[in-house]
């Protein structure tokens, strides 16, 4: 039996007669109807293929005043959400295809999690991939079954490069797009969490460009129950979605940053269908700052252990920035997409994300180049119960009077509070002394 419901006929509204782009060579599926019952059944094809991650309540909670859900999606193999859709699609290839196999050309979460599940499957596979790309990312993909091949010092190079084997040898050239193949796959999120947490009031998702997770998820859960607020959160500095939902159709010109601190989020807007479900489906679209994802991050390794990176930490950023106060007091869910955060990032970020919350500060100041001095310095420091990171002394460059030093001093402090008592406590004893603002 058949049930429709008037969310799929916001659906059906949503993905009537979208012409597909002519330069979308990877996927001939035509963009039909994404039922609940494409989701579900995705949902039983790939459950012995992906991990049904938990959905545990956070620490975080009392902190932010709602009941807060972690939906810990980057603890698939690969890191990343993006496993459910890629292994719906490479199942649901013709077996003529999946004989002679794909090649993709990023460094993505999309491309590591082909190149997993297409060798679990057996399924022949090429990643493409410019001569700048990190080498931890090469050696994951490799590690991960694939044939890696360096071409081309852009990432434009690799993909013409891809093309053309994919014509030459018959691969199949596949890159993220919204197939509704795709987007079932990535829906199972919402279907798994409307059964993970009952009474669920909003879920946030990551938006941006890629909203593929937040489109698909929306469908399953607003056929579930369509009271349940979905939010999607995307960065301040690249609001793709948000220029692409008011001007109607994917905005290509929206400035996009490549820096993989970023990942997908400031991709550029892939799809006519992804778009038109968020715009039916989706309650809201926040914006937040560079700064409040790395706090969301530093929150995340402190509260759950949970190394994720921006793509990862960018839900919860929004409650972290107070972004949406309508949610006080309810019962809310955050999707926590991915956690391929590279380690020279991660120390970058964390030292960064401390300083914001203002737990590491820095001061300098001028003292008498005496015996006993600097050992006063200290003294007032360990006093105050500041943990000394790093401190120098500058004598040869100093402005002030002869047989003097300048102490630079990097400390760290519990919070905000700790580190306003600090200052006070220095200026008393140092009126010269000049704090380092943020």
């Amino acid at each position: 039996m058949k049930i429709v419901s008037r969310n799929e006929e916001l659906l059906r509204d949503a993905l009537s007669c979208i012409p597909q782009p002519s330069s979308r060579t990877s996927l001939a599926s035509c963009n039909r109807l994404i039922r609940f019952e494409d989701i579900s059944a995705a949902a039983f094809k790939i459950q012995c293929g992906v991990q049904k991650t938990p959905c545990m309540y956070s620490r975080l909670s009392k902190q932010y005043g709602m009941d807060i859900y972690l939906k810990k999606e980057f603890l698939q193999y690969t890191g990343s959400v993006k496993e459910r859709g890629v292994l719906y699609l490479l199942m649901s290839l013709p077996q003529e295809q999946q004989r002679k196999g794909v090649i993709v050309a990023s460094d993505s979460n999309f491309s590591m999690a082909v190149a997993h599940h297409a060798s679990e499957l057996r399924v022949p596979v090429f990643v493409i991939l410019c001569t700048s790309t990190a080498p931890a990312r090469v050696r994951m993909c490799r590690d991960y079954g694939a044939m890696v091949i360096s071409y081309g010092t852009t990432g434009k190079d690799a993909q013409l490069h891809a093309r053309r084997l994919a014509q030459e040898n018959g691969y199949l050239y596949l890159e993220e797009e919204d197939s509704a193949v795709y987007l079932s796959g990535l829906g199972t999120v919402g279907l798994e969490m409307y059964e993970q947490v009952p009474k669920l009031d909003a879920v946030i998702f990551p938006a941006g460009g890629h909203c593929g997770l937040l489109a698909g998820s929306a469908a399953a859960l607003k056929h579930l129950n369509p009271h349940i607020s979905v939010i999607g959160v995307e960065s301040e500095n690249f609001p793709v979605l948000q220029e692409s939902l008011k001007a109607g159709h994917p905005n290509d010109d929206q400035a996009c940053n490549n820096h993989h601190f970023y990942g997908d989020v400031s991709g550029v807007c892939f799809g006519s269908n992804s778009l038109q479900l968020t715009g039916k489906l989706v309650d809201k679209v926040v914006t937040v700052r560079e700064e409040d994802i790395l706090i969301s991050m530093l929150r995340l390794l402190e509260y759950e252990r949970a190394t994720v990176d921006a793509e990862g930490a960018i839900g919860l950023a929004a409650l972290v920035a107070g972004k949406l106060p309508e949610l006080k007091g309810k019962r809310v869910a955050v999707v926590i997409c991915s956690g391929n955060l590279e380690l020279h990032l991660l120390q970058q970020c964390i030292a960064r994300a401390l300083t914001l919350d203002n737990r590491v500060c820095r001061f300098s100041l001028v003292i008498s180049d005496c015996p006993g001095d600097m050992s006063k310095l200290l003294e007032l420091l360990a006093r105050e119960e500041a943990r000394v990171l790093d401190i120098k002394q500058e004598r040869t460059f100093v402005t002030s009077e002869l047989f003097t030093v300048e102490v630079i001093c990097t400390v760290e402090t519990r919070d905000k509070i700790h580190t306003a008592q600090l200052r006070n406590a220095l200026l008393e004893r140092y009126p010269t002394a000049a704090w380092t603002e943020r």
